[in-house]
């Protein structure tokens, strides 16, 4: 059935909607788009909308970063931008359901792939693995904290009051049924919009730390609409919080002495024929050969890829000892020590699970990265290290980088990602966070004052 018509039944069949938000997505994962009334989503979809190229070159505030070439020095000019087939869903967190949404996808008027589009990155770099003939199967899951919008008396962030008992939280309680309970009018309400807008939920927990939760999704064989998956939940988890009166965030590491937010990715390769090559020869007790090889490019382009997994200053005081986060390139079986984890199960979901990044990485650019580099572990047919058997921690240094500007560097002098990812891509990439950086530098932090002021 052409576009058209389906726009014209979902508008039929939700008369109250009177606009629809046009949603696209910038390096940071930030959600940046227009608004638009009823009326005008048939042109949308017909015609597309222009948005100009820059919005690739915004920092976290929102500044355009004009050492990406992007801004001024282009004429500030507008690609178009074409609706995600499948995305159009109403958004029933918002007062009296009167808004939808729409995710786009960014294009040179000629119709070619916008370079500096994170989820056309995506695009081509999937390509490279289905010219294999292997389909990844992914599965992400998002850690998030619920955070009370009143701040302390000193302008911190604070764990909500339960809706239940009034007590705020102040204990880990990990996979506590209790607290799940104590916030179960939020997370039904999270579960119901997400049946709205379709999305293929799994499982949701109570997490590490007073607050915070993990939401999973199901694993799906299109790698794309994962990706879009995760975007819209995050948007959905935001909106469904501040109707119960709490924020969400996905910020990597909101409270200093608590666990931070990961984004782990679940990832399988299917054949042509549907099956999956990381279960062949499972009697070996390293896996199957292509597991081993996945495994090994994962490995060789993770310092490489930090940059990415880590992507702002916060990010990388995830990167701690002690709290589940991987410090090293390692790997194992059923071991939550480890960088890559392959998880235990049936031999149908022989898996790896990656699980350095954190919530805040763009999630595009995140599973870019990953399948580039199990596409470089396949075919220079790398063979990995032994497996981690207990204790990550105490068997291995230290050795992927908690510096913003060394990830930086790490990242642009990396020939293999950097031919994946694209020069020109990399070059708009590295200037935006370079700028980011450089700006965070310029602030002085509380600590600083109190640990400084009067002792030197």
């Amino acid at each position: 059935m052409p576009a058209t018509d389906d726009v014209r039944a979902f508008l039929d069949a939700n008369p109250e909607i009177s606009s629809i938000d046009l949603l696209i997505s910038d390096l940071n994962g930030v959600i940046r788009g227009k608004r638009i009334p009823r009326d005008n989503l048939t042109k949308a979809y017909t015609g597309g909308i222009a948005l100009p190229a820059s919005v690739f070159a915004l920092d976290i505030n929102g500044h355009t970063i004009e050492a990406t070439g992007l801004g001024l020095d282009s004429g500030d000019g507008d690609r178009l931008c074409r609706p995600i087939a499948g995305s159009l869903k109403p958004v029933p967190w918002v007062a009296r359901g009167h808004q939808a949404q729409l995710l786009m996808t960014m294009e040179e008027f000629d119709g070619t792939p916008f370079f500096a589009d994170p989820r056309q990155l995506l695009t081509r770099i999937l390509g490279r693995l289905t010219a294999l003939g292997l389909t990844p199967v992914v599965a992400l899951e998002l850690e998030f904290y619920l955070v009370d919008r009143q701040r302390t008396d000193v302008g911190l962030i604070q764990p909500p009051c339960s809706p239940v008992s009034g007590e705020r939280a102040t204990q880990s309680q990990l996979y506590s049924i209790l607290e799940l309970d104590e916030y179960a009018d939020f997370l039904e309400e999270v579960q119901t919009a997400a049946q709205v807008q379709a999305l293929p939920l799994d499982t949701a927990l109570k997490e590490c730390a007073p607050g915070q939760f993990e939401i999973n999704l199901m694993h799906c064989d299109d790698v794309l609409a994962a990706c879009d998956h995760a975007l819209q939940l995050k948007r959905l988890i935001k909106g469904v919080a501040l109707r119960h009166g709490f924020e969400a965030t996905f910020m990597a590491k909101p409270y200093g002495q608590e666990a931070g937010n990961g984004m782990h990715v679940h990832i399988s390769l299917l054949d042509d024929n549907g099956h999956n090559v990381f279960s062949e020869a499972d009697d070996d007790p390293l896996g199957s050969p292509r597991l081993r090889q996945a495994v090994a490019g994962l490995l060789a382009l993770m310092p490489a890829s930090m940059a990415i997994c880590a992507p702002n200053l916060n990010a990388f005081r995830r990167l701690q000892p002690g709290l589940y986060v991987p410090m090293a390139p390692t790997w194992g079986f059923d071991n939550r020590s480890v960088a890559l984890r392959i998880p235990a199960g049936p031999r149908a979901a022989r898996r790896i699970e990656h699980r350095v990044a954190g919530a805040d990485a763009n999630p595009y650019l995140l599973l870019a990265a990953l399948l580039a580099a199990l596409h470089h572990g396949l075919t220079a047919e790398l063979d990995p290290p032994p497996p981690i058997v207990g204790n990550a921690y105490d068997q291995t240094a230290p050795s992927l980088t908690n510096s913003w500007q060394q990830a930086l560097d790490l990242l642009e002098a990396d020939a293999v990602l950097g031919e994946a990812l694209g020069r020109d891509f990399l070059h708009v990439y590295l200037a935006n966070r370079r700028a980011e950086r450089a700006h965070a530098l310029q602030a002085v932090s509380h600590l600083e004052y109190d640990w400084y002021l009067r002792h030197v």
